[in-house]
């Protein structure tokens, strides 16, 4: 069975059916008897959805993001 540690190092491989059929029945095994991996991949499932769910933003905004972020960070200029 794998540990915590493998089955989040594979957990991208997992969601994605990129593991061969032994990989992906030691993978269903611990999630059977670890309620904390299944929490996490249910977590990375909604995290999937949520991405999928979201618009494609053109390049231009993305940048203005980037900046409206990045002057957010910047510490307020005093008198």
């Amino acid at each position: 069975m794998l540990s915590c540690k493998e089955l989040v190092a594979r957990s991208s491989d997992y969601l994605d059916g990129q593991l061969t059929l032994g990989e992906k029945l030691l993978a269903r095994q611990h999630l059977l008897f670890c309620k904390n991996c299944r929490r996490f991949i249910k977590q990375l499932r909604l995290t999937q959805a949520t991405i999928q769910a979201l618009p494609e933003a053109p390049v231009d905004d993305v940048d203005e993001i980037v900046q409206r972020i990045t002057r957010a960070q910047q510490p307020p200029k005093t008198p």
